[in-house]
């Protein structure tokens, strides 16, 4: 028998030993899935640290005791030759019923070290040598089998090492299909798409680098003003950079966020808006609306920026960041700079109780606007008017509330508000505007993995609208960990701030590809 193969069942979990003449336990498992932990424990290499410890004396077992039946034996078997082996926790159970293959692995494992003591000329019992042999005898099928396998999963492994994507680096990917209608304002029935592919990188273990490409053709619908998707995203299905950032942490408190190009206040700042926000992905709410505050979509940059959290105490965290516009523009008359006359700078304070059950935010966010574009909110929320509300240089502050609490693990509410007070640069006129919203989640309803929701609120609205209101239901069927579909139903009240205009109603199947 090969030496590498008596070394590589070694590593089995379910090794536990094996007495000579006496009845012996190991861990209750069926064949398979001993080969399955034998392909685990392959994969991992010799330096697993799930390996079984070798026990070296039988009183380190703390389920073991002289009063028990097979102590003798299995105190024979440590001190004579060293093949027991016990779980992590310091057990033997030994009262778990054994597979063939689980002996043939605890017998491999007590000719193992046979052979060493027969190379050092060291004693070994002629009884036993008998007896190890009629057992390689009648378990030589089983030892062949593993060995065989273990020969296979080597192979792979190395294949898998010579082949892989990268050490450092893994491949994330989303693609959604979204077929869709609005019923009121003669838009027509669309399927439309976007897709993300994602490389996120880590160099110490405890960082990230994300590079993200995106392309897609969902354009939201013609005449309406609210109710865009969490999908919504047209360059015309090219490929571009869709996202460049870097996270990192300072010590165990701090963790830094390092944008360079088109970031979220999401993408670090806790929204307290469980289930339904996926940062723009396409697993939570369906609308954009429906993830989180809008306070969150206020500033967002082309560019890049910087934000932190700070962990103050277990139940406060302490946010703070800041966008500037076009940052890779260094023309100053067309506002380019990381610190020119666009720019947003976002501050929050956290509190998380009943261990992160009940979370509170408080968020404030101060924004200056250039003339040449001075939309407050992005991402397709909220009207015309809360969007762009005055002509001219704007500059805004922002505050606002959101709660969240997790009535147990099938049920979710959150709930959020927020106000913003918009001024033109030169002092010649203002506005206010408003949102509001509440959201109930309820996961793995029907099946794990499933999402069912519904929003109720107001998207951002300035004061010389009428309220938009919004209300959303859908349900995400979770085939597998791959595949999602999720069916809802928006309708939206003055789409546009206009109660004298039709109410918009918007159908969608949305299906969602992840990898």
């Amino acid at each position: 028998m090969k030496k590498s193969l008596c070394k590589s069942l070694l590593l089995a979990p379910a090794i536990l030993g094996l007495a000579a003449n006496s009845p012996v336990a190991a861990q209750n498992a069926t064949n398979d899935r001993l080969l399955n932990q034998l392909d685990s424990y392959t994969r991992e290499g010799k330096t697993n640290t799930n390996s079984i410890n070798q026990v070296t004396n039988v009183n380190q077992l703390r389920d073991v005791s002289p009063a028990d039946w097979a102590y003798e034996a299995l105190r024979s078997l440590v001190d004579r030759y060293g093949c027991i082996a016990g779980f992590p926790n310091q057990t033997y159970r030994g009262s778990q019923a054994l597979s063939r293959y689980e002996f043939a692995a605890g017998l491999n494992s007590c000719l193992n070290q046979i052979e060493r003591l027969i190379a050092s000329s060291e004693a070994v019992v002629r009884e036993d040598i008998d007896t190890i042999n009629r057992l390689t005898q009648e378990f030589e099928a089983e030892l062949a089998t593993i060995g065989g396998r273990i020969d296979n999963l080597e192979s792979r492994t190395a294949f898998l090492e010579d082949n892989q994507f990268s050490t450092t680096t893994k491949l994330e990917g989303e693609a959604v299909f979204g077929l869709a209608g609005e019923f009121n304002y003669e838009n027509q029935v669309v399927l439309q798409d976007r897709v993300r592919l994602g490389f996120v990188s880590s160099f110490t273990g405890q960082d990230a680098l994300y590079t993200r490409l995106d392309a897609g053709n969902a354009t939201p619908f013609d005449g309406i003003d609210t109710g865009a998707f969490t999908y919504s995203f047209d360059n015309g299905n090219n490929v571009e950079i869709g996202w460049l950032a870097y996270y990192f942490p300072i010590g165990d408190k701090v963790d830094v966020y390092l944008p360079a190009a088109f970031p979220l206040w999401q993408d670090f700042v806790p929204t307290v808006s469980p289930y339904l926000d996926t940062f723009t992905g396409a697993g939570g709410s369906l609308s954009s609306f429906g993830e989180s505050s809008p306070i969150y979509k206020i500033g967002l940059a082309s560019g890049g920026g910087i934000g932190f959290n700070v962990q103050l105490v277990d139940f406060v965290t302490v946010s703070a960041g800041y966008f500037g516009g076009d940052t890779f523009n260094p023309d100053s008359d067309t506002d380019g700079g990381l610190f020119n006359d666009e720019y947003s700078a976002l501050g929050q304070l956290t509190f998380s109780f009943l261990e992160d059950k009940l979370q509170v935010a408080a968020t404030y966010v101060h924004a200056k606007f250039a003339s040449s574009d001075n939309t407050i909110f992005d991402l397709g929320v909220g009207t015309a008017n809360a969007r762009s509300p005055l002509d001219g240089s704007l500059s805004t502050n922002s505050y606002g509330v959101a709660a969240s609490y997790d009535l147990n693990s099938r049920i979710a509410v959150n709930a959020f508000g927020m106000y913003t007070d918009a001024d033109v640069d030169d002092g010649s006129d203002e506005s206010e505007i408003w949102s509001y919203g509440l959201g109930i989640a309820l996961p793995d309803l029907g099946k794990e993995g499933n999402l069912a929701g519904i929003i109720i609120g107001a998207e951002p609205y300035a004061d010389q609208d009428d309220i938009p209101l919004h209300v959303e239901g859908f349900y995400k069927y979770q085939f597998n960990d791959n595949l999602a579909i999720t069916p809802g139903v928006i309708w939206i009240q003055s789409p546009n701030g206009d109660s004298d205009e039709d109410d918009a109603l918007i159908g969608v199947i949305r299906t969602t590809f992840a990898f």
